[in-house]
């Protein structure tokens, strides 16, 4: 901690709301003589605070610009919402501007950063983890920020109910007489992970089938990660009959693990993956996929962040499970 006064702590003293509070100092605003606006004033001079000129000028100004944050592009899923708020942004006469920041948390506020000093009217994070500090930092600021994808369970947060499609998924593979089912849910520091195993172990428990640990493996998200958990997997647990991958990376690493250990997809084993990505349809054995509507998502972030609205608001889509031939009944 730098031990900086933050727009927060103001707030918190005075009993108001963040935004209530931004309002109470923004000079271009006409002077407010509530109760409220006294007490913001009063606690900022005691705190002695100091306005962010970044965070204000996001607040007001309007540069029609919107600042977006992911991991990489070179991610099918990350590039897939780019270009989703992309389009949203377009239609509402803005222009989207990206930033790469990779899965390390210490280039994350370098990143964004570098995105506020162009005065971006707001930030789209799509790589926060569940112990953001850059979330806690952007809300501690005032600087208007919603999450997609994944969330942090306190800022704005556009997702994928990640819980149902993670169910829907197993429940698909329950329903073909599979038990013996294997998961990679992706990395544990992100909430699509957690929600999507989540959903796996609700439709187990609902057929009453045990989770057996051993077929949990949690991983990254591309496809080197995928093949080397789907090896172990398979190596190690021989009598698993489908997998569960928690994206379409993840799934072509397992199915190329299979082949390397002579196993057929579908016929000696079934594989369901995420996000129904372009790849899923162009394979020599088309992918069974969790469908994300991904224009629906970047619809709602961009309303979540023109509202500015504070604390856990959260706009949820509806996956679909997409069958195809990569899943096949044991009967």
């Amino acid at each position: 901690m730098d031990g900086r006064v933050t727009l927060r702590d103001v707030a918190a003293q005075a009993g108001v709301s963040v935004s209530t509070a931004s309002r109470a100092l923004d000079e271009r605003l006409p002077l407010s003589r509530s109760a409220a606006a006294e007490r913001v004033r009063a606690a900022a001079a005691d705190l002695g605070y100091q306005r962010d000129i970044t965070a204000s000028s996001l607040r007001r100004g309007g540069s029609g610009t919107i600042g977006v944050l992911v991991p990489r592009l070179s991610d099918t899923v990350m590039a897939l919402m780019f270009e989703a708020l992309y389009a949203e942004a377009a239609q509402l006469g803005q222009f989207a501007l990206v930033s790469v920041c990779g899965d390390d948390p210490g280039r994350e506020p370098q990143a964004a950063e570098q995105l506020l000093a162009r005065r971006v009217d707001g930030l789209v994070l799509a790589g926060s983890r569940l112990d953001d500090a850059l979330t806690a930092s952007l809300r501690a600021r005032g600087v208007p920020h919603v999450l997609v994808l994944r969330t942090d369970g306190v800022s704005p947060s556009a997702v994928c109910d990640d819980e149902l499609g993670g169910y829907l998924a197993t429940r698909h593979l329950l329903d073909m007489g599979h038990r013996r089912i294997g998961v990679l849910p992706g990395p544990v520091f992100a909430s699509t992970a957690r929600g999507r195993l989540a959903g796996h172990r609700r439709a187990m428990a609902e057929a009453a089938v045990a989770v057996d640990e051993g077929l949990v493996r949690p991983s990254g998200f591309g496809y080197d990660a995928g093949e080397a958990e789907g090896r172990a997997l398979l190596a190690g647990h021989p009598d698993t009959t489908a997998v569960f991958a928690a994206n379409d990376d993840l799934a072509l690493g397992v199915m190329s693990a299979a082949r390397g250990l002579g196993r057929s997809v579908p016929d000696d084993l079934s594989v369901v993956g995420y996000n129904d990505t372009p790849v899923a349809t162009a394979l020599p054995v088309p992918l069974t996929s969790v469908r994300v509507p991904f224009p629906e998502v970047a619809t709602q972030a961009l309303r979540l962040l023109a509202s500015d609205a504070e604390g856990p608001s959260r706009a949820v889509a509806v996956p679909t499970l997409i069958p195809r031939e990569s899943s096949r009944s044991l009967a």
